[in-house]
């Protein structure tokens, strides 16, 4: 039951304090904070003759027979939690003199700022009566603890000295008076109706409560028990109240479940703010009206010299803190600021010393901080700080930091056993915040290796325009071994992969970064898709075995998806290996589709085979390749996943960047991927016809001739005039190899792009190779020229023989060719 109102000025029928009509047994009055009346009852009026009328709104004083001598007595505001008790000389409206006992209670400040006073007076039975020792003695004698008996109309009549000490008045100060009157608070207007209940109902009942006991600052818990009484006749004649102190319990169960709470609820993520932030959330205000947790720049490993004190100071980064008040007025650096502490302040003795430190304003310790940094004891002074308590965090033998706890508004300082609660909840804090930072260090190494194995930037070819996203995983699942590349191939082709490994953290990084030369190295003799998978698949197999004594064995695995794509002929060939699919996006009608590709299995499984696909993309098609962090979530079908990919690929869009950024938002709004996330688009170009020639070159000797003429008038045409005889001999060469060593139809074709490219291909699958030619050998020499005139050179296979290509650079003044002059 609460108590609305009192503060503000009422009619003197409406007793904001009073629960039933026994107006005639008390005079009771209410003031507000500067002394005017604002409530009278009609036992006030009984007393002294006036009304409620006549008083409401009159300040308290002109009632006083001597206002000098009563002023002198009068209550002092906060100077003490218990009720003001004694005997004040009034002036009846008749003008006589009345000597009355008054017992002045200061009510607690409303949250609209009212506050003010309750002033009460026994009119009636305020001497023992012959009724009050018919009361049941022995109920009172052998009662335990506080005891107290009231009557029917719920006023005091007994009271045993535990209960005197209870309540700050004396049996003869307090009879008379109902429950609510003697305590003046909300919780005595809630006891009170308890004992009204229980008289009515004839059962007894327990009831728990929070009280202050007379004259101390901190508030008590209590357990009471609550039992009608009859007399030897069986007629009901009172209730009787015994209290029990629990507070010691009450304190224990309090900090237990402050402990077990604290465990629930830090160490949630591997953040290392976030953790730090839920050491002070658990600890105020239940344990503290401030918390803070500051860290240090290098942790102090025990054993070690202590951490350098340069120029006398400890430097601190604060993490986290929080305040009982909104605007936090105890922190005087924001989070991620370092601040100084002087070597006698309670966070560096703590440090050094690795036990808790308390420091308590009169402790001749908290004088000496005071000398050293007077900014902030002033402030402390200020806020009224009066206990400070500082743990440091300390876990595996490590200090990390220190925890600081302030109390100002509860009153009580920080006892031993909230020492000890500190001490375990921030342990257990250190732990996780320890986790958090090996963590921390272990996703950074692993990110950093990861991006320096990932391309810093991506080839442009003429095959196809590129754009790309990579996100690292957050939270508590580290980084992952997701990666992408573009890789150039021979014959002005490109080779599109994204793969995925298994796991995370720095194991998967390395794994990604072999994996990927891997690639590499295979793209670069030209294999296709599903035999360059074949061989990928080999190389995991290997990595499982190596780690076959290590706690990870057989835990490397991966996925992957390989496309090669053709601009000259628009043809594209696509393997993968339990990777995502592509989708394409068509260049006319702009809708997405999910590339129909044979399955694959999972690389490191062995002994399954990898089956490709054949398609004719048009020019200006995207080939949107990605790991499955970027559709799949926890809280999200992986249907709706490509549902939203494919509204995002297709709406429109000012570039290819654009594009790949508005997925990313599209897919992941929050930017914080619960898994690592690789996103690689392409959007495919053609080679211009006029750029393309080829000749069948027969297997005659006398076809280099023609060869070299058909070259000239060629290199002519597309104003190439510097690179006729370089690519003459070249041509010359690889031609003659053909003819000598292949068997079959031999085809030259050039191909103008970014460098002149020259193949010969025919239907042997015999590889050349370089050799060293002794000084009177007649050949052997031919592989060597070609090597020292081309910029790079090499072979592929198809299912008809092989390609021997070779690349010359442009001139550096080519300004290029349209394919707009006629030939």
């Amino acid at each position: 039951m609460s108590t609305v109102g009192y503060g503000k000025p009422s009619r003197g029928g409406d007793d904001p304090w009073g629960l039933v009509p026994d107006e005639a047994a008390t005079a009771r009055a209410l003031l507000d904070g500067s002394g005017r009346i604002t409530h009278w009852n009609d036992g006030a009026r009984r007393l002294l003759g006036h009304t409620a009328a006549q008083m409401l709104g009159h300040s308290a004083a002109e009632l006083l027979a001597d206002p000098v001598a009563a002023t002198a007595t009068a209550p002092s505001g906060d100077e003490r939690p218990m009720p003001w008790r004694g005997t004040v000389e009034l002036r009846h409206r008749d003008g006589r003199r009345l000597t009355v006992r008054l017992l002045a209670h200061r009510l607690q400040q409303h949250e609209d700022g009212s506050e003010g006073w309750l002033l009460v007076s026994p009119l009636a039975g305020t001497e023992r009566t012959e009724e009050d020792d018919q009361l049941p003695r022995p109920a009172f004698l052998y009662a335990p603890n506080a005891l107290a008996l009231y009557d029917t109309e719920i006023r005091l009549r007994r009271a045993n000295h535990a209960m005197e000490q209870v309540i700050g008045l004396t049996e003869d100060e307090a009879r008379g008076l109902r429950l609510s009157e003697i305590g003046g608070k909300p919780q005595s207007i809630e006891l009170e109706e308890q004992l009204r209940q229980a008289m009515e109902s004839g059962r007894p009942r327990d009831v728990r409560t929070r009280l202050r006991t007379g004259g101390e600052p901190r508030e008590h818990a209590w357990l009471g028990r609550i039992a009608p009484v009859w007399d030897t006749r069986g007629e009901l004649v009172g209730v009787a109240l015994s209290a029990v102190d629990i507070s010691g319990e009450d304190r224990a169960q309090a900090r237990l479940q402050l402990v077990n709470d604290a465990s629930r609820r830090i160490g949630s993520t591997l953040e290392i703010g976030r953790t730090a932030l839920e050491l002070v959330n658990v600890c105020v205000p239940r344990l503290a009206d401030f918390g803070s947790v500051d860290l240090l720049a290098t942790p102090y490993l025990h054993g070690d010299a202590p951490p350098s004190l340069e120029n006398g100071v400890l430097t601190l980064r604060r993490v986290a803190h929080r305040s009982t008040r909104e605007d936090t007025p105890e922190a005087l650096v924001e989070t991620g600021q370092v601040w100084d502490h002087a070597i006698a302040s309670s966070p560096v003795r703590a440090v050094l010393s690795g036990e808790p430190v308390v420091l308590h304003k009169d402790d001749p310790a908290f004088h000496t901080w005071a000398e050293q940094e007077p900014l902030r004891a002033r402030h402390a002074r200020e806020l009224g700080v009066h206990s400070i308590l500082s743990v440091p965090l300390s876990a595996r033998g490590v200090t990390l930091g220190v925890a600081q706890f302030l109390r100002y508004r509860r009153p009580d300082p920080f006892a031993p056993d909230d020492v000890l609660v500190a001490q375990e909840i921030v342990t257990r804090a250190a732990v996780c915040l320890d986790n958090a930072q090996r963590f921390t260090q272990e996703r950074e190494t692993a990110l950093a290796l990861q991006r320096s194995l990932l391309p810093q930037r991506l080839p442009q070819r003429s095959a196809v325009q590129v754009a790309s996203r990579y996100l690292p995983a957050a939270g508590q699942t580290g980084v992952g071994g997701d990666w992408f590349d573009v890789i150039p191939l021979s014959g002005a082709r490109v080779g599109l992969i994204v793969g995925d490994v298994v796991g995370h953290g720095v194991r998967a990084s390395a794994t990604m970064g072999r994996l990927r030369t891997a690639v590499r190295t295979l793209a670069d003799v030209d294999l296709p898709p599903d035999e360059l998978l074949t061989h990928l698949d080999d190389l995991v197999l290997r990595l499982s075995e190596e780690t076959g004594g290590e706690e990870t064995a057989g835990d490397i695995g991966a996925t992957c998806l390989y496309a090669v794509y053709d601009p000259v002929t628009g043809a594209c060939t696509v393997a993968r290996a339990g990777h995502p699919p592509p989708v394409l996006i068509d260049p006319e009608t702009g809708g997405a589709t999910i590339m129909d590709l044979p399955a694959g299995p999972p690389l490191g499984l062995g002994g399954l085979p990898f089956e490709s696909a054949e398609f004719s993309l048009p020019e200006g098609s995207v080939l949107a390749l990605f790991t499955d962090g970027l559709v799949e979530r926890r809280d999200q079908d992986m249907d709706e996943g490509y549902r939203v990919l494919h509204e995002a690929l297709a709406a429109p869009a000012v570039s290819l960047d654009a594009r790949c950024g508005a997925v990313i938002e599209a897919l992941l709004p929050s930017g914080a991927p619960g898994d690592d996330v690789a996103l690689l688009m392409a959007r495919t170009r053609v080679l211009n016809a006029a750029h393309v020639v080829s000749w069948e070159i027969p297997a005659d000797p006398a076809s280099c001739g023609v060869a070299r003429k058909d070259i000239d008038g060629q290199l002519t045409w597309w104003e190439l005039q510097e690179a006729v005889f370089t690519t003459e001999l070249v041509v010359t060469e690889l031609i003659t190899n053909a003819i000598r060593h292949a068997s079959g139809p031999i085809r030259l074709r050039l191909i103008l792009d970014r460098t002149l490219i020259i193949e010969v291909s025919d239907t042997s699958s015999t590889a050349p190779h370089l050799r060293r030619a002794a000084g009177f050998d007649e050949g052997g020499r031919g592989l060597m020229l070609v090597a020292q005139l081309t910029q790079s050179w090499g072979t592929r296979y198809s299912a008809g023989g092989k390609t021997i290509w070779a690349e010359l650079p442009l001139p550096d003044n080519y300004a290029g060719f349209d394919g707009s002059a006629v030939r």
